[in-house]
């Protein structure tokens, strides 16, 4: 049962480091609070861990017995149970090649407002610096037309230390990366969030966030909102997680790594919504505004909100802001790291290519891809149409096609609930099948149906329909009919050998 060739973490520490990394990403920080807050405050925490123990852990666990039964990266992976599902392998892996090429734009914005928080440069008007000054935002959607050297350069930047990183490999590289990252973000955090709580006002945003309004509980879009939350924050539907779980010991114990990786996301969100919360409530004690006009997520909230309020505080402004964007540079880069290693690891596997030049030729092709279209008067369209239908119709249907190949059509579940139980303390029991064959794909069935059925009333930010079709529809498509046509490639002799077992059986040699 030889690894023959495959890099493996070099303890169970260095592997739980690494997917608690990806996990915690720039969504735990502007996500889940406004989420939380806008879906019953406190209430909201009871479906939320609802999800989490009945989907998030769950779905973890079956991409880790995935990934560690047979020794692959999707692609492989799922052609191990059978054939024909490596095209859900490989669906996953360019979902993955598109996310990381706008997400590292976020972080390279991250980059330069760890600067820009010194002196507090962008003014009074945070979000005219943004959009005009910072970013050069056209005014209209449309083809690139312009590069913007404020974004350009950090973004050269931040794929340099990525694919410095990757190229080191699974233990000098992302191991050691995240053993440094993953601590210095959770005590950076920590130091914000004390700084927070004694900000004037600090009680007023806590008391919004954790106030339950218990009627929210019988609305059905905020148990959505929920499975929704735990699918985006647990990193699931793009392939991470089996390619990670793909580099652990035979001996690993896969469902107490799930549990403890589930509640460790689960928790930084949970400590974000705390610092978040208290500094937009001293925003609001401070200028008077009603708290809901203050509570934002996404780009507003990290590059306007936040710089509104860093401006505002009494002494340590300059601390507090280089605490906050430093905090998501190293958020950013952990999970950008994981999100191109699921990419270079199935090229690897598909060619028998080393380390090196995939990550030379897969990275820098994924880096070229993100240089090219991102930093550009467009590109905060492109980003935000981009990542609003991979996520919808990307990560989400990737997951509920990959639940109900696994569960419904292939029935493996008992296989991988028996080869998780081999090595872990926590026994997984017939509830485990129940869950991830009854609840969990309805729940996510739900969710693609409420989605898309709000997508055709109207057009996503009313941006022009052509523009929606060519930066978001025909990527999330394109992401299935590419996934499709790299299935049927052929793989290149004894390019499986390394994994020990013959692809299409899952026999170990």
């Amino acid at each position: 049962m030889a690894d023959q060739g495959r890099e493996q973490w070099s303890s169970r520490l260095g592997f739980l480091l690494a997917a608690v990394g990806s996990a915690i990403g720039l969504g735990n920080i502007w996500r889940f609070p406004y989420v939380a807050y806008d879906n019953g405050g406190g209430a909201f925490l009871v479906p939320y861990l609802v999800a989490l123990l009945t989907a998030g852990i769950p779905m973890l666990i079956m991409m880790y017995s995935i990934g560690h039964r047979f020794r692959g990266s999707p692609p492989l992976a799922f052609r191990k149970l059978a054939r024909p599902a490596e095209a859900i392998g490989w669906w996953q892996v360019l979902i993955s090649f598109v996310i990381a090429t706008y997400y590292a734009v976020i972080i390279a914005w991250a980059v330069r407002y760890v600067g820009f928080s010194f002196g507090a440069q962008w003014g009074q008007q945070p979000d005219t610096f943004l959009f005009n000054d910072f970013l050069a935002r056209a005014g209209e959607p449309g083809m690139v037309s312009g590069y913007v050297g404020n974004v350009l350069w950090p973004l050269i930047a931040v794929w340099v230390v990525a694919l410095g990183v990757l190229a080191l490999g699974i233990r000098k590289g992302i191991e050691r990366a995240n053993k440094v990252f993953i601590p210095l973000l959770v005590v950076l955090f920590l130091i914000l969030v004390v700084r927070a709580l004694f900000l004037p006002g600090a009680a007023v945003g806590l008391n919004a966030l954790f106030t339950p309004d218990w009627s929210a509980i019988t609305d059905g879009s905020v148990w959505v909102a929920a499975y929704g939350q735990i699918f985006f924050s647990l990193s699931i539907g793009f392939g991470i997680m089996i390619t990670y779980s793909s580099y652990l010991s035979r001996r690993a114990d896969l469902t107490g790594t799930g549990l403890v990786a589930g509640f460790a996301n689960s928790s930084f969100e949970l400590l974000a919504g705390i610092g978040v919360f208290a500094t937009v409530g001293f925003m609001a004690a401070a200028t008077g505004v009603p708290l809901d006009q203050v509570a934002t997520d996404g780009i507003g909230l990290a590059f306007v909100a936040f710089p509104t309020i860093i401006s505002s505080i009494p002494g340590g402004a300059t601390l507090f802001g280089v605490l906050f964007f430093v905090s998501l540079v190293l958020a950013g880069l952990s999970s950008l790291i994981s999100i191109v290693q699921v990419v270079i690891s199935a090229v690897q596997d598909k060619t028998g290519m080393r380390r090196l030049p995939a990550v030379l030729t897969v990275g820098g092709a994924t880096a070229l891809a993100s240089i090219l279209l991102f930093p550009t008067a467009e590109g905060l369209y492109l980003l935000d149409t981009m990542d609003h239908f991979i996520n919808a119709y990307g990560v989400a249907l990737a997951a509920l096609v990959a639940l109900i190949t696994v569960a419904w059509l292939l029935r493996k579940l008992p296989m991988l609930q028996a080869h998780a139980n081999e090595t872990s303390v926590v026994r997984l029991g017939v509830w485990w099948q129940v869950l991830l064959g009854g609840v969990t794909p309805v729940v996510l069935g739900w969710m693609m149906w409420d989605s898309l059925r709000a997508e055709l009333s109207s057009n996503y930010e009313d941006y022009p329909t052509s523009f929606l079709i060519g930066a978001g529809w025909a990527v999330a498509i394109g992401a299935i009919v590419l996934g499709i046509v790299f299935a049927l490639m052929p793989w290149r002799r004894g390019a499986e050998a390394a994994t020990g077992e013959d692809v299409g059986t899952g026999v170990t040699r």
